[in-house]
């Protein structure tokens, strides 16, 4: 039996130990709004609500199976979900993928090039570790890499 080539997709998940998709953020006027179809029409829990003053927003998290839904409202217009609603409406604002060393994530990204928003880590929503990688290093979609404390 020959061995099986190692795939891009598969050299990056070793590299990056990526674990999961730890949510899907989606912006919204109001948290309330968002509320209305993630769990009212769908059903979906609500696992926590809190503001994260220094990203300008209120979350709050709906469970979907071992991931979740995260609502954004900006706090004010000035800020990135705010600029983000006034340019493109509501809707899916960023991927998250749980890694288990945001650190060492950011370094070999930054090694192959990629635009990072974020060059180290801030708290984020529930105490995690976060950082950004700009869309333009991930085919159009926004990055976010999350470490769980």
């Amino acid at each position: 039996m020959q061995p099986v080539k190692e795939t891009r997709i598969l050299r990056l998940r070793r590299l990056f130990r990526l674990l999961k998709v730890d949510h899907i953020g989606i912006a919204t006027k109001s948290i309330e709004d968002g509320l209305a179809v993630w769990r009212d029409a769908l059903g979906l829990n609500v696992d926590s609500t809190e503001e994260v003053s220094e990203q300008g927003v209120k979350v709050c998290m709906l469970a979907v199976g071992d991931t979740h839904v995260e609502l954004l409202e900006p706090l004010s217009p000035d800020t990135a979900v705010g600029k983000f609603l006034a340019k493109r409406g509501p809707g899916m604002h960023h991927i998250a993928i749980e890694v288990a060393d945001i650190h060492a994530s950011l370094a070999e990204l930054k090694s192959k090039g990629a635009r990072l928003i974020d060059e180290t880590p801030r708290v984020g929503a529930g105490g995690c570790l976060v950082a950004f990688v700009h869309p333009s290093a991930t085919n159009g979609v926004l990055l976010e890499l999350v470490q769980h404390q």
